[in-house]
């Protein structure tokens, strides 16, 4: 197998040239550069990994820490990572992707011995370990979505704009005649949760509704995402008559409720109007009549994200707060409540 010595001695140059080569940590002439990589490749000489990270004292590789749901990444993940090794290709960094269990403490021990130069924290919770951990070990982060209160003005974060945009939601259904609406909101610990319950009821209160109208559920972790779209259906469904439209935190509690309406033998949107978070579906062959969404851009968070940690990266005193715009994407899952069945 090749060496460094080899590929100096055939090019001509001195060992730590072809080192400053790979590590880019010197600049070396564009002419120089050429040729030793020429002869790297006639050789089929490559560097030591660990050798060229303990001498730039990078490890060029970013941290993906998220919650996992039995580790099946719904669109909205696969949009956001996508965006993130976009970036990452272009700056040379690898991704390790971390996909903790909802029980993460037990977890979060572990987490600071991964090989990583900054860590991209999804789904935060108010009180997160996560984050302790990196504080204590002082590792570069970036929060998706807003950071708990105690870490807002210290911590750099990308989210999308989910007050507005339960607003948003709300409105639109309001506006097509319905009043009782149901929100499926993600798990109470969850800062998004709070954010968007705070937007949804913003626009009932600006619409003259008041607590009557307030219809609130938050997702038990226990549950999968489609388990809990469709026991919350049956139950609420069931037992409150007078609710019209449901908003879900995501694709796959939409596909729950669709499921739970056929069981129940209730049609969408002639019965029930539904939009969902989402940033399309896997589920599009289920999800019929097609889902109405508040589309959350995922490859655009994914892609600030890794630029704003690679400024951190720099600047360990950047506190950039990014935030992306959800979109209201219309199609046939919602109908006026006119038009509802009697």
């Amino acid at each position: 197998m090749p060496t460094i010595n080899d590929v100096a001695k055939a090019a001509g140059v001195s060992k730590s040239t072809v080192s400053n080569v790979f590590s880019q940590k010197r600049p070396i002439s564009e002419e120089v550069k050429e040729k030793v990589l020429e002869i790297a490749k006639e050789l089929n000489y490559r560097p030591n990994y660990l050798a060229r990270s303990l001498a730039i004292k990078q490890t060029k590789i970013i941290g993906l820490n998220m919650i996992g749901e039995k580790v099946k990444f719904n669109p909205f993940h696969l949009s956001f990572i996508n965006g993130v090794l976009q970036q990452c290709y272009l700056n040379d960094y690898r991704l390790l992707i971390n996909t903790l269990s909802n029980d993460y403490k037990e977890q979060v021990m572990n987490i600071s011995s991964d090989p990583t130069d900054g860590e991209i924290i999804l789904n935060p919770s108010i009180k997160d370990s996560r984050i302790e951990e990196f504080m204590e070990y002082q590792i570069p982060m970036v929060i998706i979505g807003r950071p708990p209160k105690q870490y807002e003005e210290i911590l750099p974060s990308v989210d999308n704009d989910n007050f507005p945009a339960a607003q948003k939601a709300t409105d639109y259904l309001l506006a097509l005649g319905h009043r009782h609406i149901l929100f499926c909101n993600a798990p109470k610990v969850r800062t998004v949760s709070i954010d968007r319950e705070q937007g949804y009821q913003f626009a009932l209160k600006q619409f003259g509704l008041g607590g009557h109208y307030q219809h609130i559920e938050y997702r038990d972790e226990t549950r999968t995402s489609i388990e809990y779209g469709s026991y919350i259906a049956h139950n609420v469904l069931s037992q409150n008559k007078e609710i019209s439209a449901i908003i879900t935190d995501n694709d796959k509690v939409a596909l729950g409720v669709y499921r739970a309406c056929k069981e129940l033998g209730r049609s969408i949107p002639e019965d029930l109007s539904i939009i969902a978070f989402s940033d399309g579906s896997m589920y599009s062959d289920e999800l019929q009549p097609s889902l109405t969404t508040m589309t959350l851009n995922g490859v655009t968070l994914g892609i600030e994200a890794m630029n704003l940690l690679l400024e951190r990266l720099e600047n360990t005193d950047c506190i950039k707060r990014v935030t992306v715009k959800i979109e209201l994407h219309e199609r046939q899952s919602c109908a006026p409540m006119d038009k509802l069945q009697k």
